[in-house]
């Protein structure tokens, strides 16, 4: 009887939060998350797009998610993210015009032909990029969410219908953050949706009003930090080739067993620093030591759509 009880407290819990809902206005610091989200976007896509884009926060309010998921329902496509610290899922979803505009920013287009204005199924190309943008973005949100909460959002699924994101009930209120996206000349719009419940436990935290940090710096502060920044050591470390091996192949290796490899005396090198390509290196020897001599640097935005049309 005791868990019976329980579950109708909470459940009558859930639906007094959900009809009343929190007023935006008393969580100031969903402003600042929401705008830090915008800034971590820009620079996420800065070395991938050869075109300037623009990312601006619009709007933070509160609506009912029925109503929300109508306003795109056919227009626009969305992922759940599943936050465990919370045991809640929440949306960041695109309009059709924000896909359109991001296909043509990351695939080098100039803006001469006129935009794309017409309902239509997205294409395979465009839902693999929306993808690899939701996971993109989902980590900007985490972080930008730090502030106020040790969450880790995960991707879930990605969805083309509005009714098929269930994330609580439709009556419930939700957040609704709305981001511009400006490129040229044409752009579109970025939505996260988080439904009240979810941020009730952290709404403490989100009262908190942050003050403006200080533009006076110290000189000296400076130039240590500066003298302290170039004389950290950092591991390089040099790719030739990679190769893959079943384990059982692994378990056969012996001692004096040559692996051989497709690499030639022209192959490039990748560098690499924490997993992060630097550039792309001529193998060659100096003093009796190997060496290397930079060639060029890592295209991370051929990279990036390389991955994308691969899948």
């Amino acid at each position: 009887m005791s868990d019976v009880k329980s579950g109708r407290v909470d459940q009558g819990s859930d639906q007094l939060l959900g009809a009343a809902g929190i007023s935006v206005e008393r969580m100031p610091m969903l402003h600042v998350i929401f705008d830090q989200m915008t800034n971590l976007c820009a620079e996420s896509l800065r070395s991938m797009s050869p075109s300037q884009s623009y990312f601006s926060l619009s709007s933070v309010g509160s609506d009912r998610l029925s109503d929300i998921l109508d306003r795109y329902e056919g227009e626009a496509i969305a992922a759940v993210f599943y936050a465990q610290a919370w045991d809640a899922r929440i949306l960041i979803g695109f309009d059709r015009d924000f896909v359109y505009t991001m296909i043509e920013l990351l695939f080098g287009a100039d803006g001469a032909e006129p935009p794309l204005d017409m309902p239509r199924v997205f294409s395979n190309v465009e839902l693999h990029v929306a993808q690899a943008l939701f996971e993109r973005f989902g980590k900007a949100l985490q972080a930008s969410f730090d502030r106020a909460s040790d969450v880790t959002f995960n991707l879930e699924r990605v969805e083309t219908r509005m009714d098929y994101l269930a994330i609580g009930r439709l009556n419930n209120m939700a957040v609704c953050a709305k981001i511009l996206l400006q490129g040229l000349d044409r752009g579109g719009e970025m939505f996260i949706v988080i439904p009240h419940a979810a941020l009730n436990p952290i709404r403490q935290a989100l009262s908190q009003i942050v003050s403006g940090e200080s533009a006076s710096t110290d000189p000296n502060w400076s130039r240590q930090l500066h003298s302290e920044i170039k004389r950290t050591e950092v591991v390089l470390k040099a790719v030739l080739e990679e190769r893959q091996f079943t384990l059982g192949e692994v378990a056969k290796f012996h001692v004096g067993q040559v692996l051989k490899l497709n690499a030639t005396p022209d192959t490039m090198v990748r560098l690499e620093c924490n997993d992060q390509r630097l550039f792309w290196c001529q193998l060659g020897q100096m003093n009796g030591v190997y060496s290397l001599q930079v060639k060029e640097s890592a295209d991370q935005k051929r990279e990036f759509i390389d991955g994308i049309l691969a899948r």
